[in-house]
Order: C-alpha cells, then structure tokens, then sequence
C-alpha cells in the first residue's frame, strides 16, 4: 500500500500504540484486500458494544486501547446491552450494568460520543451523498450505502475501533465505483407498505441473493418509501443476506448511476411476499413480549405509537427501543409521557437484539423481521411479525 508520510509515522509508533495497533490491522485488511491507499473518513460507528458479546476479553482489549488512544473524527456507537438510565426497570442484572458501564467508561476515555444506536444517520453522525465513512452495524452500512449514498464497508468492530483513531480506512470494496454496481435485477410486482412488509421483502431478496451467491440488488417496483420502511428493509436485507448496499429506482440515489443489471432477474409477487409473512409467524404462540424500535425507533415512530396508545393500558411488557437524543426530543413533546403513563417501557441505548434478556420471554411480537431473526436464533423466543398498529393492540389486549 501506498501510504503518506504521516501514515507511516503512525505505523511506526510515533503516535502512541493505540494508533499503531489500529494502522497494523487497517494495513493488514488493505493488503489483504489490495487497497491501493487509505482514504479520510468524515465518521465512524462502532458496533461490539454490548457486554454480552464482548466479555471480560473485550473490555481488556478496549481498556488497553484506551491508555493513549483518542479518536480523530466524530464516533458513536451502536446499541450497548442496557438502558443507561434505566436498567433496573428492565430487569438488567446489577452485576452486567456495572460491566457495560465499564466498557462505555473505556470508550468515553478515546474521546467516542456514547450515544449508543443502530441508526447513527438519525442522531447526528450523518454522513453526505459520496463521503466516506467506516460504519460497523450492518443495517447502518447498509442504510449509508443505499440511501445517502455514501461509501463504506461493513468494519468489524476492531476495524472500526481503528479507524476512529487514525481518521483514514483502506480504500477498497465499496468505497470503489466498479464494487457498487447492481449485480441482481429485482422486479416487485405487488404493493409494500409499512415497516413490517418492506422487512418481509428484505427476507425474500436476502435469501435470494443468498442462493445466486450475489450481493447487490437493483430493485424495481416500489414507487414510494420512507425513512422508517427504508431502515426496516436495510436491517432486514443485511440480516439475511448480508447486504450493504442496493439500488431502489428512484428512490435511491445511485440508481441511475450505473447500468440496470440484466443478466439475471428475479421477480417478486403478492405470494412470495404472502408466503415469507407466514415464515416469521410461529405456531402455538404464546406472546408476552412486544418490542418497537429494531433498527431504533424513529420520532415519527414514537409520535404514531404514542397516538396509539393514548387513554389505553398495556397488558404485556411492551418495549419501544431506541437512541437516547430521540427519546429526550419524545420527552420534550409529550409523547414519553403518554407512552410511560400507559405502562410501556423505553429502553434507550439498547434493543431486544442485544439485550441479555433470554429466558426472560416466551414469545415477542415486532414489526421487524431483523427482530424475529435474532429473537429465534438468539434468545430461542418464539416471534409474530406484525404492523406497528398490531403490535401495540397485541401490548393492550
């Protein structure tokens, strides 16, 4: 790799061993990748925040890390395992708080903003159309890619960790031109709407590109989308199949950028969208659980909720999750009020994805098909997909 003079001084140590160790793995990933150079990140977000993933080995690492190492460019990160501020109401272990606070503390010292979200782009760590980032979380970089249309990889969390602390990341992948084409033309014959249904769909063309061994979707067919379906589908797209970025004529705005793809089509009707609903809904369903808010819930999201649940009482344990700034502007608005007062429960900084809280429920309803996903594979709970309005008449029934 070519790398500045500057570069160089960081690899050598010059700049503590904080940097140096995150230049070894950032040269390291561009020589195995054949990166020609680094190149400057506006941002970062970082993901392997929870305690539960990380363990006492990751909070050593990060405890480490932090002894010199400081961060060069704006860096939040992604949901931790708790509420912050709220965790004894949610039923977190005393013992788990006192270890995720540690490992917030580690992140605090490198000078990372500890907001921790899935959805970034909602709270301030919002990259431009072209701008290269190195984002973590996958429906994040997925969201980056597609729908702003700036460029970044999917960085593990050490690679991201690295990046915040040197400012550059190696340039390949799809921070090139030639790696953002559309591979796969996705034709959708059939309306979707709601944040439910545009997660259904990412099922169906995840598991398609998938079995093609493909990664980039070019999709046709939908005419309108919103930020809330737009995130439902990237959490759902990149959760099972592993995608980061897809075009959306004209709704995205690359998609007029390259070629439609025309070598292999795949074309999605009324009942694969019917047939993938009735995946996500378990027989003999017992549900105690419902959770809003995966990827984090937006402020439209809350004021709908809210709307709903104004006058009524919750009967179940009901969580809407999602990133601390948006529940104090729910405060500031009187929504949190409405939504507390009918015993439904925030949990900021966190989300039923991450949350240790398996064995606590039998079965969860959502509206995101990301959620049913971990839900089953995670926390062995049986799931319900569902639209926002059937998720909360499940909390009050």
């Amino acid at each position: 790799m070519k790398l500045t003079s500057e570069e160089l001084d960081m690899l050598e140590g010059k700049y503590g061993k904080a940097v140096q160790k995150s230049m070894e793995i950032l040269t390291t990933l561009g020589e195995i990748f054949d990166a020609e150079n680094m190149v400057d990140v506006y941002g970062v977000q970082i993901a392997g925040v929870s305690y539960a993933n990380l363990g006492e080995a990751g909070l050593e690492f990060l405890s480490e890390i932090a002894e010199d190492g400081k961060v060069r460019v704006l860096t939040t990160l992604n949901p931790a395992g708790m509420d912050r501020e709220n965790w004894q109401a949610l039923g977190i272990d005393e013992e788990f708080a006192k270890n995720q606070n540690h490992v917030i503390d580690a992140f605090a010292k490198m000078g990372v903003i500890t907001t921790c979200s899935c959805t970034p782009y909602l709270i301030g760590n919002t990259p431009h159309y072209g701008q290269h980032i190195a984002w973590a979380e996958s429906s994040a970089v997925c969201y980056a890619n597609s729908v702003i249309g700036a460029r970044t990889n999917r960085e593990g969390g050490p690679s991201a960790l690295a990046s915040a602390l040197t400012g550059i990341t190696p340039k390949y992948g799809y921070h090139l031109d030639e790696n953002r084409h559309g591979e796969v033309l996705i034709k959708v014959n059939a309306p979707v709407n709601g944040t439910d249904e545009f997660g259904v769909l990412g099922k169906i063309i995840g598991e398609k590109l998938g079995e093609l061994e493909k990664k980039i979707p070019y999709i046709t067919g939908i005419t309108n989308a919103t930020v809330e379906e737009l995130k439902s589908f990237c959490a759902s797209v990149a959760t099972y199949g592993g995608t980061a970025l897809f075009h959306m004529e004209g709704i995205t705005p690359e998609y007029n950028r390259y070629p439609k793809p025309s070598n292999i089509t795949v074309e999605i009707n009324q009942e694969d969208l019917d047939k993938t609903r009735s995946e996500l809904i378990d027989e003999d369903l017992e549900i105690d659980f419902v959770s809003i808010g995966c990827p984090h819930a937006s402020i439209h999201e809350i004021e709908k909720i809210a709307r709903l649940l104004k006058g009524k009482k919750v009967k179940k344990e009901f969580w809407i999750t999602t990133a601390r700034p948006t529940k104090r502007i729910a405060d500031e608005a009187g929504y949190s009020k409405i939504i507390e007062d009918a015993g439904a429960k925030f949990a900021a900084d966190t989300c039923c994805v991450v949350a240790p809280i398996k064995g606590r429920f039998k079965g969860i309803m959502v509206d995101s098909a990301k959620a049913c996903y971990y839900g089953r594979a995670k926390n062995k709970f049986k799931v319900k997909i569902g639209p926002v309005e059937e998720c909360v008449e499940e909390a009050i029934k």
